[in-house]
């Protein structure tokens, strides 16, 4: 694509071009964010269930994201002609989600369509983590807010269609709204059709009218950047024996926490518990502590016997040699993640029984709920799709880790207004918060990033950044309901305060962030755990 050393800038058409494919990569999330908790509640999944049943999308990313970001590095092929590095990772994921949504709507039981939503995030991550690695690999620095903020736009004009697709067959096209008990209804239906056929041809766009670097063109581009290259490199690696430590000490956690839980769940409970519900949800979070220790303990054994070259020992070493900027971003995504999580799984249920009284789900009452909840969705991804095009603007001219905490401020406001809010027809009021921290969340933090990881690895470490994403998400799918159960009552609703404090946090950890080129050298050091 260049003879020269240096990455040129493409023009806004071409960043168009090379972002439209999240359009449809979004309209498939917000279906699924929008209509999961809908589906299971129809199929008879009670709300104290609904967590855990949502722990499949978090850890197919987990799992997924950090293998394709991993596979797609080291990638050059050519499928049907098309040649690339990301972009046959694009359109296999896409296929592969549209037969999801096709499906899902039409599960026959609650198992079916928990595991159908399994197959539908894997798929959905298999095209989403080559997009942010696209964005790394063709633009070079000065563009690269530009180039995520134009992903957010398209995040957020693809949930606004998807999320008003359930209203809009109801009020607009006549189509039935209720089913009966045991049975989705039309407008779901329907609306998981379109979201399958839109997904597929926006990616297909952005696979057809782009084109990538060679691996040598990107090795020459690296070039260019050869002194924070060759500090990538100077990383001291973990020992084998640090990493046995390591393993031993987050397994035993995951025993004591698995132990905890059990004499809480069983006949000798202790006494200093009380009334506290500890639901079985929190052997999940046991199994994740002991699951990051198992990781280590095969790494350990793995290096000891100076079997380096694996996929395994690549993703393991660069997690334990993150720059020290992703480090700190690491802590701004946990607290964001976690509090969106809580919006998804809990915003229908909550919105249904408090803005509208309901909780029977073959009632009227809750199907206009969970319908206006979905419409307000739109609102929200509306304002942050303009906001997008507000951070376009600025992209080269502001403090983005200022910008980010302010606007994380505004969502934990937006959260709190779902809260005093009573009346329904006002919701639109905090989605005006809450659009403008999403539109930061899915943008900001990977502008910075992008600048701080060695180009060869931009893929893996796009991947491992998705674990502070996923982390906070399988720690929600299990912790939200017990704090829900124990310190609210069940009432649903109270999840959006859980949000709001964690918002907080993310904005005041986004102020340590160390955004620019000397921060992105990693860090040196070998934690011991």
């Amino acid at each position: 694509m260049t003879q020269g050393g240096h990455k040129p800038a493409l023009s806004a058409g071409q960043i168009w071009n090379m972002s439209f494919g999240f359009l449809g990569i979004q309209i498939g999330f917000e279906l699924q964010n929008g209509n999961v908790s809908r589906i299971f509640q129809t199929l008879g999944a009670d709300v104290g269930e609904l967590a855990i049943l949502w722990i499949a999308a978090p850890m197919t990313g987990l799992i997924v994201q950090p293998i394709i970001g991993h596979l797609s590095d080291k990638t050059w092929i050519g499928i049907g002609g098309l040649v690339g590095r990301r972009r046959p990772y694009f359109l296999i994921g896409a296929l592969l989600a549209s037969l999801a949504l096709f499906v899902m709507p039409n599960a026959p039981a609650l198992w079916v369509a928990a595991g159908m939503l399994w197959v539908m995030d894997a798929s959905l991550n298999i095209t989403m983590e080559p997009f942010r690695a696209f964005v790394g690999d063709n633009l070079p620095d000065r563009q690269r807010t530009m180039g995520y903020a134009m992903q957010s736009f398209f995040i957020g004009t693809g949930a606004v269609l998807a999320g008003a697709l359930p209203w809009v067959m109801t009020n607009w096209l006549g189509l039935s709204n209720t089913a009966p008990e045991g049975l989705i209804p039309e407008t779901v239906h329907w609306s998981f059709y379109i979201g399958g056929a839109a997904l597929l041809g926006a990616v297909a766009w952005t696979v057809f009218t782009t084109r990538e670097y060679s691996p040598d063109e990107l090795a020459r581009f690296a070039a260019q950047r050869s002194e924070a290259g060759a500090a990538a490199r100077r990383v001291v690696q973990r020992s084998a024996a640090q990493f046995t430590r390591g393993g031993i000490v987050w397994v035993f956690g995951g025993a004591i926490i698995a132990a905890l839980v059990f004499l809480a769940r069983g006949e000798a409970r202790p006494a200093f518990l009380g009334t506290i519900e500890v639901a079985k949800d929190l052997y999940v979070l046991a199994a994740l502590v002991a699951g990051f220790g198992v990781i280590q303990l095969i790494a350990g054994v793995l290096r000891g016997q100076g079997r380096e070259r694996s996929g395994f020992m690549e993703v393991v070493t660069d997690l334990f040699a993150m720059p020290r900027t992703m480090r700190q971003l690491a802590v701004v995504q946990f607290f964001s993640w976690f509090a969106m999580f809580a919006l998804w799984i809990y915003g229908t249920p909550g919105v249904t029984a408090y803005h509208f009284g309901a909780t029977d789900t073959v009632g009227r009452a809750y199907q206009d709920g969970a319908d206006w909840w979905s419409l307000m969705g739109s609102v929200r991804n509306g304002l942050a799709a303009a906001a997008s095009l507000g951070f376009v603007l600025v992209a080269a001219k502001i403090d983005r880790c200022r910008l980010h905490a302010i606007n994380l401020t505004l969502g934990a406001a937006g959260f709190g207004a779902v809260l005093l809010i009573r009346d329904p027809a006002l919701l639109w009021i905090p989605q005006i918060g809450l659009g403008i921290a999403w539109a930061s969340i899915v943008s900001l933090p990977y502008a910075i990033l992008a600048g701080c990881v060695p180009p060869d690895k931009m893929g893996i470490y796009m991947g491992v950044f998705n674990i502070f994403i996923v982390v906070p998400q399988l720690l929600a799918a299990t912790l939200l309901g017990f704090l829900v159960s124990n310190l609210f009552g069940g009432e649903a609703i109270y999840a959006m305060l859980i949000a709001a404090v964690s918002f907080v946090l993310a904005a005041v950890a986004t102020l340590f962030v160390a955004d620019g080129d000397r921060a992105g050298a990693p860090d040196l050091r070998t934690e011991a755990a």
